[in-house]
C-alpha cells in the first residue's frame, strides 16, 4: 500500500494549475492525505476519479482543513477525532479542531490519522498552546487509538526535529518550528513508540519538505523537514520505503510517502 501526504496550501489552486492531477497520475497513491485544503466540498467542481474523498474542512472559509483520498475498493471508514485536554482548556482545543486540523480513518490493519498541526506563529504567541495543550492531547489521542490497533499518522507537524532536518539550525533555534518545545513534541511521539519512517530508513540523508517563499529558498534548498509519517512500532516490519518528492511542485511543501507491505 502506497500512502502519501502533502500540504497543498490550497486545494482550489492546485486543481486550477493541474498540480494535484499530475501528482495523482504520476504517483498513483493508494491513499493521499492532504493538509491546508482551504476549501469546502461545495467549492470544488472536480471529480476525484477512482477515489473516495473524506473531508474535514475548517468552519472558517479559505482556511486550514484536511482531507483524505482513498482508492475505491479499499475499505475505510471515518472515525471521530476526540482530542481531550488534561485540564480546563477544552474550549481552546475545540477552536483548533474547528479549523479542520485532523481527519482519521479506520482500515482493516490500522488507523490513519492525518494532521495539520497548529504553528506557533512567528511571534511564538501560540507556542504554549502547542506545547501544553495540542501536542500532549494529540499524542494521547494516538495512544488511545493504538490500544485497539496500530496507528499511522502523517501530515504537516510544523516542526523540524533535529539539526539535520533544517538547513540553518543555529540561526533558527528560537524560530517557530524549531524551538526546543516544538522539537520536544516530536521527541515525545518517538519516545512513545512511534517511528519516524523517513529517518528510520534514511538516517543520514539531508532532505527537506518545506521551503520559505523568500530568498529563493527552494532553488537553493534552504529548507525544513516538517512533514512526517509516523507509524506504530508494531508496523515496523511492514515498512518498505519512505520517500520525499522535492521535484513535485505546486506548494511550498512537497509530498512525502511510505510504502507498507499490506
Amino acid at each position: 500500500m502506497k500512502l502519501y501526504s502533502w500540504n497543498i496550501n490550497g486545494l482550489r489552486a492546485v486543481l486550477k494549475r493541474q498540480d494535484l492531477q499530475k501528482m495523482l497520475e504520476s504517483e498513483n497513491p493508494d491513499v493521499l492525505c492532504l493538509q491546508e485544503i482551504k476549501a469546502k466540498p461545495d467549492q470544488i467542481d472536480f471529480e476525484f476519479a477512482g477515489y473516495n474523498a473524506y473531508w474535514n474542512p475548517a468552519k472558517r472559509l479559505g482556511y486550514s482543513g484536511t482531507m483524505i483520498l482513498v482508492k475505491k475498493g479499499l475499505k475505510a471508514k471515518p472515525i471521530i477525532s476526540a482530542l481531550k485536554s488534561s485540564d480546563n482548556s477544552d474550549d481552546t482545543l475545540c477552536k483548533l479542531l474547528e479549523e479542520g486540523r485532523i481527519i482519521a480513518l479506520e482500515f482493516d490493519q490500522f488507523f490513519l490519522v492525518n494532521v495539520y498541526t497548529p504553528n506557533s506563529k512567528p511571534d511564538l504567541s501560540r507556542l504554549k498552546t502547542r506545547e501544553l495543550l495540542w501536542d500532549p492531547a494529540f499524542l494521547n489521542y494516538l495512544k488511545e487509538l493504538e490500544k485497539e490497533k496500530p496507528v499511522i499518522t502523517c501530515g504537516d507537524f510544523n516542526a523540524a526535529h533535529e539539526e539535520i532536518d533544517i538547513a540553518r539550525p543555529k540561526t533558527n533555534h528560537h524560530s517557530a518550528g524549531f524551538t526546543d518545545e516544538e522539537r520536544q513534541g516530536i521527541t515525545n511521539i518517538i519516545s512513545k513508540g512511534f517511528i519516524d519512517t523517513f529517518r528510520a530508513l534514511h538516517p543520514k540523508d539531508i532532505r527537506y519538505t518545506w521551503w520559505s517563499h523568500w530568498g529563493h529558498a527552494r532553488e537553493n534548498n534552504v529548507g525544513w523537514r516538517i512533514d512526517y509519517f509516523f507509524i506504530s512500532s508494531e508496523l515496523s516490519s511492514a515498512l518498505n520505503k519512505a520517500e520525499i518528492y522535492e521535484q513535485i511542485q505546486g506548494s511550498d511543501h512537497c509530498p512525502i510517502s511510505i510504502e507498507m507491505d499490506f
